[in-house]
């Protein structure tokens, strides 16, 4: 199976890229920074580049939609002129939602709220409205949280509190949480590409078990060696250091509070059903563990 992949230089699409190759594909990337042609045989077309979003708050809102929304565009119009049969689209599940008060699925109302969120909706209402020729497939992919060996984000931030010793702070505040480890990521896509019964549509990517931050911490002091050290601070305070962060440079500040302690429980019945799944190769805690052992490498 011929499979050419755009964004394969990013976290992703590097293990995407490695994987399919194991798994007896033949990937090929496609590079969108400059001059580009969909030129070539192949079976299908896995389109990750995007601009990702900025939780520091400093990029450009025009960025967001020239890249995800104008340059996903192009892509699929190029797709649908060719003899390519499917058509993967890496969304995000904030095109769908910033916060979640109960469990995300597929027929949730979209609301995005931040450009990164509507540049994606954007995107896959351009991709729905476009009559597909027979023959070919269109997936919208909703991953959340994805995360493996060599990703730098807020798990690596966590784990140098934890190793550092420092009780974590944020105990006070209860949540769920939905994380996609890059393993069952890679499998859901090769399962896809395999079957041939699948009908398109849109599809959440999520590990099966939700996880707090709270257990997460344990995953961490245990995976790491260290003491389990959690405190409860007063909620008030901490939105208000938080609030301070976002006007000066604090190590904390209102979106990566949000980020480690809202709850953002995503449902992946919608994915296994289709597949005939009962479970993820990999569950939640296992995929931690493995990120969380390469931070020790480093």
């Amino acid at each position: 199976m011929n499979v050419v992949i755009t964004g394969v230089s990013g976290f992703v699409g590097q293990n995407l890229f490695k994987y399919l190759e194991e798994n007896q594909c033949n990937p090929v990337g496609l590079s969108l920074r400059n001059d580009w042609r969909l030129s070539g045989n192949y079976d299908a077309l896995i389109h990750l580049a995007g601009k990702a979003h900025d939780t520091a708050n400093t990029a450009a809102d025009e960025e967001y939609f020239k890249i995800n929304t104008e340059l996903t565009k192009e892509l699929f119009d190029e797709f649908i002129n060719s003899d390519i049969k499917d058509f993967l689209y890496f969304s995000s599940v904030k095109a769908t939602a910033d916060t979640v008060d109960d469990i995300l699925n597929e027929d949730h109302h979209s609301d995005p709220k931040t450009p990164y969120g509507k540049s994606k909706l954007l995107a896959e209402e351009y991709l729905l409205s476009k009559v597909l020729p027979a023959g070919k497939r269109l997936f919208i992919i909703r991953p959340c949280m994805i995360h493996g060996p060599g990703n730098k984000g807020n798990l690596n931030l966590l784990y140098k509190v934890v190793e550092k010793g420092i009780p974590w702070p944020l105990a006070a505040f209860e949540n769920q949480r939905s994380f996609l480890s890059i393993d069952n990521l890679n499998f859901l896509i090769l399962q896809i590409l395999k079957n041939k019964n699948i009908n398109s549509g849109i599809y959440n990517f999520a590990d099966d078990d939700f996880i707090s931050t709270n257990k997460l911490i344990q995953i961490i002091s245990k995976t790491s060696g260290k003491k389990l050290k959690l405190l409860k601070i007063s909620k008030k305070l901490i939105i208000s250091i938080a609030k301070l962060g976002d006007k000066i440079k604090l190590p904390l500040n209102s979106e990566r509070l949000k980020k480690l302690t809202e709850s953002y429980a995503v449902s992946n019945i919608k994915i296994k059903k289709a597949l005939q799944l009962s479970k993820l190769p990999v569950s939640a805690e296992e995929g931690l563990t493995k990120t969380i052992k390469s931070f020790q490498t480093k």
